[in-house]
C-alpha cells in the first residue's frame, strides 16, 4: 500500500510502498478514504509532540474509511461499514489499523471529509467546554485562533451552548469565518485584545489555542472566577501563567490533552461523540473543511497548518 511517511524527524513526508498492516485482537483494518490533519501532526513530524511514534511513520491521527478486515474477537463494526476513528499515527496511508471499540459509524449524510476532521476538533472543544470548563448559557467565551480547525468548533459549540462568543483571528477573512460560525464579536490578533474584551465585560471562559502574547492578552481579559483552557500553542511560544494573578482573581487554569483524556474516560468520550453526532444529524453543526488535498500533497497540508494559513480543517483525500 501507499503511505506518506518520514524517515527522520524534521524531514518532509515522502511516498513509500509498505506492507498492509494486519489487525490484531480487538482491532479492525480500515481502507482510508480521508485523513484529517491537525496541528499535532506538525509537531509529531518535528519530534516536538508528547507522543513520538517509532520511525519511520506516517502521520495522521484521525481518519474516515471502510472496514476491510476484522481482527480476532471483533464482532462489530462489520466489514464494509464506514467508520471514523483515532489511530495515533498512520492515517496518511491506504490502510490503517484502528481499535474496534473506538470506531464510530459515520452517518450517510456526513461526507468522508467532514467525518475525517470531526473527532479531534469537535471532541476537543465539546469536552473542554462542557465537561471541564462547565460553560453555562449567558456566559462569555473568548476563543483565540478562532478560525482554525479546533478554534472554529469552539466558536460553533459555544454559541450552540448559549454563550456569548468573542473570537480572535488574524485578518478579515478569518474573522468573517468565525462570525459565520456564531461569534458575536471578532477581534484581530494584532489588536489590543485585553482592552477590547474588557470593554465588553471580560470573559468567563478562555479557550486558548495560540500561546505567546495572545494568551497573555486573553488572560488579562478574563473576569474574576474565569476558567482558562490552554488548548494549544500554534504561535510557537508556550506562555508562563502568573500564579499571583490566578490567586487574586480566583481564576482556574485547566489543562486538557484530548488523547489522554479519551483514554482515561472512554465512557464520557463516547457520550460526547454521541451528542455531537446527534447535533450534526439535526443540522446544528456544520463542519468547515477549508482544504481538501490528495495524498501526494500532504506536505502542503502540514505547511498550511504550520503557517496558520488554513481556516477550519485540512483534510487529505486518499483515492
Amino acid at each position: 500500500m501507499r503511505a506518506m511517511r518520514i524517515e527522520a524527524l524534521g524531514q518532509e513526508l515522502a511516498m513509500a510502498e509498505v506492507a498492509v498492516p494486519v489487525p490484531g485482537p480487538g482491532e479492525v483494518l480500515v481502507r482510508v478514504r480521508a485523513c484529517g490533519l491537525n496541528f499535532a501532526d506538525t509537531l509529531m513530524v518535528a519530534g516536538r509532540y508528547q507522543e513520538r511514534p517509532a520511525l519511520p511513520f506516517a502521520p495522521g491521527i484521525e481518519v474516515c474509511g471502510t472496514v476491510a478486515a476484522r481482527g480476532p474477537g471483533v464482532v462489530a463494526p462489520g466489514e464494509g461499514v464506514r467508520v471514523a476513528g483515532l489511530c495515533g499515527a498512520g492515517g496518511l496511508a491506504d490502510y490503517v489499523v484502528l481499535p474496534a471499540a473506538g470506531c464510530a459509524p459515520v452517518p450517510e449524510a456526513m461526507s468522508d471529509e467532514a467525518a475525517a476532521g470531526f473527532l479531534v476538533a469537535y471532541g476537543t472543544s465539546h469536552i473542554a467546554l462542557a465537561e471541564l470548563a462547565r460553560l453555562r448559557p449567558g456566559e462569555t467565551l473568548l476563543v483565540t485562533g478562532a478560525a482554525g480547525g479546533v478554534g472554529l468548533t469552539a466558536v460553533e459549540l459555544g454559541a450552540l451552548m448559549g454563550a456569548r462568543v468573542l473570537a480572535v483571528a488574524r485578518g478579515e477573512e478569518k474573522r468573517a469565518v468565525a462570525a459565520g460560525a456564531g461569534a458575536q464579536a471578532t477581534f484581530d490578533a494584532g489588536a489590543d485584545i485585553a482592552a477590547e474584551v474588557k470593554a465588553l465585560g471580560g470573559a468567563d471562559v478562555v479557550y486558548q489555542t495560540v500561546g505567546g502574547a495572545v494568551f497573555e492578552a486573553a488572560l488579562a481579559a478574563a473576569r474574576p472566577g474565569a476558567r482558562v483552557l490552554p488548548i494549544g500553542f500554534a504561535g510557537g511560544e508556550v506562555p508562563r501563567v502568573p500564579a499571583n494573578r490566578l490567586l487574586v482573581k480566583n481564576q482556574t487554569v485547566i489543562g486538557f490533552y484530548f488523547g489522554a483524556w479519551v483514554r482515561m474516560h472512554p465512557a464520557a468520550a463516547r457520550g460526547s461523540l454521541e451528542a455531537l453526532m446527534a447535533w450534526h444529524g439535526m443540522g446544528r453543526l456544520r463542519p468547515h473543511v477549508g482544504h481538501v488535498l490528495p495524498l501526494a500533497a500532504a506536505n502542503e497540508g502540514l505547511r498550511l497548518l504550520r503557517e496558520r494559513a488554513a481556516t477550519g480543517k485540512v483534510v487529505v483525500r486518499i483515492e
